[in-house]
């Protein structure tokens, strides 16, 4: 007969996590990544690289850090939150630069690392990320479950977004009050319930061990059939909550306008889709599929061709309807139809026919979309290419659509007109100046540049905004737009690392810049964006545009004012000769 004490260490068993390799990883200095490596697989650089990725989760957590924290400048934080409506909702992941803590980009940030690991899992095993892996996803799920305090009612954010933007300093000084913001039966959030029912539903897959198709790698090695149903069940009671709320159906931020201020949504049915797409592979169940079906036809989601990102999951659609029909043809999805669906959206952007450009550059750049961190469509894009890669209904579009994601991935590691990875501490060329309140070791947001002169802490591994459409990037801490970090942008450069961790033995881009190259070709001025409009009224090029401008423009007057000298020359010519 089991005893209370058995049922405890079983029930313990079931839920533990990986253990954690010890002693633990730890990132290099920046320096370390100017070196080549032997190369091989797994290639030592890539994977030094998975790991910094995921280090920079730790850096962002909130509530009572464990004995086993690596981030060692981090501290204890923010641990009355939930209390103004009786609740514990400490815990979980500082969102961004900031300190609010926000549901609907965390659940799809979760949802896309764990279909990352399903497909690509085996990277992060060669690694030896995996025990990372599973600590950073159960630190995620751990808090979602608390914030899913009920059948129908979910909170979606704590903290306040303008007090939060008005404090600039460490993670002991957190101002307060922090308030809990919630949907419910009676004011309900569409968007954030379904979102979270999709990473919960994601991450169950993951943890099942439920693979789409042999052509990818297959899942991470954290099998856990309990914590798996438990997932399961979350995601099955948001999904109910997202489509039969008493109040109906609506965008979160029309019951939490506050919430809706750093994070507004644009619709839900691409949630709606999503949701039931991961469910239905969950469950088995062809009934969910053709819900999500229903949806994409419902909420006209055929039209889009944008981003993938926290907002709009309808990029990922295509993909994940095509994998789930070949891999189950008894679901009833056209394999073919949705293949057709998804390679006019990829040859969109592989082509030049869609809303996308490529700068002079070569990232791909969204107007609107990507004026505020510019790296995450492009990467979002590169990670949705490389997973459909096998998919793709020709050799040609395989090759292409796997040289463009390349393209991306390598102009993020370093290969634009900077000369800068912008993953911070990769590499000496990497952002100095993150825009990151507790890693800046700043006290005050109108000194916001200046002090400290030098950020106290490296955020390593973390993907910063990115450059503007013109290639610039100013590393400036208060250019938000460019320099700060969040949760959501490291996501797809996880999965593409896992990637390359898999099959690349060659050394991430940034091994072959040489030392001092992003000063050589930092941009003079200041940058114009949505932080800073000093910049706007100046040339938009970096230094070494503005200069091989100047040439252009000094050899273009060179040119006319010597035809002008001769058509002078003509004239007074033909003057003369009329005299005689």
């Amino acid at each position: 007969m089991w005893t209370p004490l058995l049922l405890l260490l079983a029930s313990w068993q079931v839920f533990a996590q990986v253990p954690l390799p010890e002693p633990p990883f730890l990132p290099q200095n920046a320096s370390a990544g100017a070196s080549p490596s032997s190369g091989g697989v797994p290639n030592p650089q890539w994977s030094s690289l998975l790991g910094n990725l995921l280090y920079f989760y730790e850096a962002q957590r909130s509530g009572k850090l464990p004995s086993t924290k690596r981030v060692k400048w981090r501290n204890d934080s923010a641990l009355t939150d939930g209390q103004d409506v009786k609740l514990d909702l400490t815990g979980g992941y500082y969102d961004a630069g900031d300190y609010i803590k926000c549901t609907f980009p965390l659940s799809f940030t979760v949802m896309s690392i764990c279909w990352g690991a399903t497909d690509f899992g085996k990277g992060y095993d060669l690694a030896n990320q995996t025990p990372y892996l599973d600590d950073m996803l159960r630190w995620s799920l751990g808090w979602l479950m608390k914030a899913h305090a009920a059948n129908n009612t979910l909170f979606v954010q704590v903290a306040e977004d303008e007090l939060d933007d008005t404090y600039w300093g460490g993670d002991q000084g957190i101002p307060s009050p922090r308030p809990s913001y919630q949907v419910n039966d009676t004011s309900p959030g569409t968007d954030a319930a379904a979102g979270t029912a999709a990473a919960f539903a994601a991450c169950s897959n993951l943890y099942a061990n439920r693979i789409f198709s042999n052509t990818y790698s297959g899942p991470a090695t954290l099998q856990n059939a309990t914590y798996a149903a438990t997932l399961l069940q979350h995601a099955q009671q948001l999904f109910t909550f997202a489509t039969s709320a008493s109040g109906g159906q609506a965008l979160y931020q029309h019951s939490v306008p506050e919430a809706g201020k750093a994070y507004t949504s644009s619709g839900y049915g691409d949630e709606l889709a999503i949701a039931a797409l991961f469910l239905s592979w969950a469950t088995n169940s062809s009934s969910l599929y053709q819900q999500a079906q229903g949806y994409w036809q419902q909420y006209g989601l055929s039209s889009y061709d944008g981003v993938f990102n926290w907002d709009n999951k309808t990029p990922g659609l295509p993909v994940l309807f095509t994998q789930i029909a070949q891999a189950n043809p008894t679901f009833g999805g056209n394999a073919s139809t949705w293949q057709t669906v998804a390679e006019k959206y990829f040859d969109g952007i592989v082509y030049g026919s869609g809303p996308g450009y490529q700068t002079h550059g070569g990232l791909l750049y969204y107007d609107d979309d990507s004026n505020d961190a510019s790296l995450n469509p492009a990467l979002n894009a590169a990670m949705l290419l490389t997973r459909y890669v096998p998919l793709a209904s020709t050799q040609s579009r395989k090759n292409d659509y796997l040289n463009y994601a390349k393209s991306q991935v390598n102009y993020v590691l370093g290969n634009n007109p900077m000369q800068a990875p912008y993953i911070v501490g990769a590499n000496p060329n990497s952002p100095q100046n993150p825009h990151s309140a507790m890693a800046s070791g700043g006290n005050n947001v109108s000194t916001i540049n200046t002090y400290p002169a030098q950020e106290a802490y490296i955020l390593y591994g973390a993907v910063v905004g990115g450059p503007d459409k013109y290639d610039r990037y100013f590393d400036i801490r208060g250019d938000w737009p460019e320099t700060e970090v969040a949760l959501d942008y490291n996501a797809p450069m996880l999965t593409l690392a896992a990637m390359h961790v898999l099959n690349d033995t060659s050394d991430p881009f940034y091994t072959s810049l040489k030392a001092g190259a992003y000063d050589s070709n930092k941009p003079q001025g200041m940058p114009c964006d949505d932080a800073y409009t000093e910049g706007c009224g100046g040339p938009q090029l970096s230094e070494g545009g503005q200069i091989a401008l100047g040439v252009i423009f000094g050899l273009t007057g060179l040119a006319i004012f010597s035809l002008l000298a001769w058509w002078g020359m003509l004239v007074l010519k033909g003057q003369h000769e009329l005299l005689y």
